[in-house]
């Protein structure tokens, strides 16, 4: 004899899950009213859903970071729109991973992350993807996120967490790909100094005065990408290399993540 499926049942089921009323009903009348077998069917489904939508472009998404004064850790979760990334159950399961990855490390993190996210692409309807997670442990921090789409965690040796974040708040606008000259390998060099040949080929100029031209073109290029090398986005009058001087202060590490 079938369970009677009763609209508190349904609700009870609702209130664990999230899910919809008539996929939890649906459910419940599939596991004959037993409330453990309707929530593994739902648990199933979840899975096959988010298996089903895995191939769908999780473009869009959010970043967030939590910290104290010795470890930082970064979190991104992407979904295919920003209508998404801005849901309430979007929003909690990122903040429920960055708790995890804060209190017991990343891979612990990783390791849940599947079904927890699975629910939440069954309820959305978009796949939902973790995105790359970092920490940083030291005595200087600094946190920025812009828009909850940017973040970067800056650790410096010296200095003090008002200028680490300055720092992260700077590479955050400025973008840099490189942290100092000593980042730049000898194979980016060749690249960029064969694209700014390839520019050069038509200027009607003497062989000296094209060279001049050619290094002056290539120094600029790098130095807008090295983060020591650009002037600091609060006051252009000086660099982030010559801040970090003033106040005896070097980067220790950068972890940054854009969506």
């Amino acid at each position: 004899m079938s369970t009677k499926i009763t609209t508190e049942l349904v609700k009870e089921l609702r209130d664990a899950t999230g899910i919809s009323v008539m996929q939890c009903k649906k459910a419940l009348e599939e596991a004959d009213g037993d409330m453990n077998k309707a929530l593994a069917i739902l648990k199933k489904t979840s899975s096959d859903i988010a298996l089903k939508k895995a191939d769908r472009n999780a473009k869009d998404g959010a970043v967030m970071i939590k910290g104290d004064d010795k470890k930082s850790v970064l979190v991104a979760l992407h979904c295919e729109t920003d209508f998404v990334s801005r849901n309430e159950d979007f929003v909690s399961l990122l903040n429920k991973l960055t708790d995890i990855a804060f209190a017991d490390g990343i891979e612990k993190m990783k390791n849940q992350a599947k079904d927890m996210i699975d629910p939440i692409i069954q309820k959305t309807g978009e796949n939902i993807q973790l995105g790359d997670s970092y920490q940083v442990e030291g005595t200087v921090l600094g946190n920025y996120i812009h828009n909850n789409k940017k973040a970067v965690i800056v650790s410096l040796n010296g200095g003090n967490s008002e200028l680490a974040k300055d720092i992260a708040m700077h590479f955050t606008a400025m973008k840099p790909e490189y942290i100092s000259k000593e980042d730049i390998n000898e194979e980016i060099k060749k690249t960029i100094n064969e694209i700014f040949l390839k520019e050069m080929e038509n200027v009607n100029k003497p062989e000296e005065i094209k060279k001049k031209i050619l290094e002056g073109k290539i120094a600029t290029y790098f130095k807008e990408k090295t983060l020591l090398d650009q002037p600091f986005i609060k006051n252009p009058e000086e660099t982030i290399g010559q801040i970090l001087e003033k106040a005896k202060a070097t980067i220790k590490e950068v972890k940054s993540y854009s969506i």
